[in-house]
């Protein structure tokens, strides 16, 4: 048993009763990984029905394991595995999901994926280096004066929307539309979602979907220099994304590419601040800078979990899986494996031991990396030093939202 309220622990038979709408479970995540990684780092979760795995190792083989799979249909069929249909009012949801990139295997992912990668690998993002501090200095502008701001709304939302919509040729004053679309978006991997948020995302799926194909229409009738118009002119051994698959891409680009970023930002001013840690010395020169970053989204990461299909019969530390199963790979507890980290609930920002899995791995590693480390490396320096007597106003709270993990609001003063 453990101590918490919220999760009960069979230690013998790795059965675990944990209740992700619990505010002391979704606040603070973290002790319960402890726990976990405590009394049984493989587990059973009964209210989600399936095994989790939150041991580094495990958690790192798996994301790199072509047993696994993010997509189960291609090689068995509904009637195989006795799924249900799809919902009918989620049509227009699995309808722009189709061609995702988190959701594709290859040779299809393999093929969209070549097609966007350029665009995102490290030498290309860097040249946004001078337009990201810009954007961070013109934010800080319309608050230094007031002494106090919500970060969120006015610094975090605003800056991964803004360069991501800027890179694939979407208009910036599309930003706060955006994040309405994506907001009801997500919706649909949430634990908790009911079927009013099923029906907002399907709508915000139509909505965002309608856009995007007219941007398409603009884009291949007079291209421009950006990702978009690079995806629709561009082949592939003689073949050219549809446009259900350039609707697909866009939107996971969008989404993917702001989300998890602006919940990050939110979490690594939260946890500089409560450090107690003067923000000069985290930011001293591009090492110390880059360390911090890291140790950030090791100790609290946006995105808990990814899931996978098994594709074939498999045992994992002991259990045994039928094609067909789910799997769930809690990063952000493969992050604090004590195997792993020394003192790992502790924010250490000179560590210098496993990279952390915050960003995934294998062939589905996040493509938007270098965006968001970018960002990171930018946003978090500049505002420390232009804020100088940063501190938390209120105490923050933590977004319903698990297996996301957000701020609802970040109150600062200086």
């Amino acid at each position: 048993m453990s101590h918490f309220p919220f999760l009960a622990i069979d230690h013998d038979t790795r059965r675990v009763s944990l209740d992700a709408r619990d505010p002391a479970f979704f606040g603070n995540p973290n002790a319960a990984y402890a726990a976990l990684h405590d009394a049984c780092p493989t587990f059973y979760w009964a209210e989600q029905k399936m095994w989790f795995f939150t041991g580094y190792d495990h958690v790192n083989a798996l994301l790199r394991d072509r047993r696994f799979g993010r997509q189960i249909l291609h090689v068995a069929s509904r009637e195989d595995l006795a799924l249900p249909e799809p919902l009918a009012h989620t049509v227009n949801f699995d309808k722009a999901e189709e061609h995702s990139l988190l959701e594709l295997e290859p040779p299809e992912h393999t093929r969209l994926r070549t097609l966007v990668n350029r665009a995102f690998v490290s030498r290309h993002v860097e040249k946004m280096t001078s337009e990201i501090a810009d954007l961070c200095h013109r934010l800080i502008d319309r608050f230094e004066k007031d002494g106090h701001t919500e970060l969120l709304s006015s610094f975090a939302d605003i800056i991964p929307v803004t360069m991501i919509a800027r890179m694939i040729g979407i208009p910036e004053e599309m930003g706060p539309q955006l994040l309405k679309w994506s907001h009801d978006y997500v919706g649909m991997y949430m634990f908790k979602r009911s079927r009013d948020d099923e029906e907002a995302a399907d709508r915000s799926a139509k909505e965002f979907s309608d856009y995007v194909r007219e941007m398409i229409a603009k884009r291949r009738a007079e291209p421009r220099d950006d990702l978009l118009s690079h995806m629709i002119h561009t082949e592939h051994k003689g073949q050219f994304l549809t446009d259900d698959e350039l609707v697909s891409t866009t939107i996971v680009l969008l989404n993917a590419g702001h989300e998890a970023t602006v919940h990050q930002i939110g979490n690594s001013v939260r946890i500089i601040l409560e450090s107690g840690r003067e923000p000069s010395s985290l930011f001293a020169d591009e090492k110390t800078k880059e360390r911090t970053v890291e140790e950030t989204l090791r100790i609290c990461a946006p995105v808990h979990i990814f899931q996978r299909w098994c594709l074939e019969p498999v045992e994992i530390d002991g259990v045994s899986f039928k094609r067909g199963d789910k799997v769930g790979l809690i990063l952000a507890a493969a992050n604090l494996d004590p195997a792993k980290f020394s003192d790992p609930l502790a924010f250490q920002p000179g560590r210098q031991e496993a990279p952390n899995l915050s960003f995934g791995a294998g062939i589905h590693f996040c493509i938007g990396a270098p965006l968001a480390r970018l960002e990171l490396n930018i946003a978090l320096p500049i505002l420390f030093e232009r804020l100088p007597g940063l501190r938390i106003a209120s105490p923050p709270e933590v977004k319903d939202v698990y297996h996301f993990h957000g701020l609802e609001r970040l109150d600062l003063a200086w």
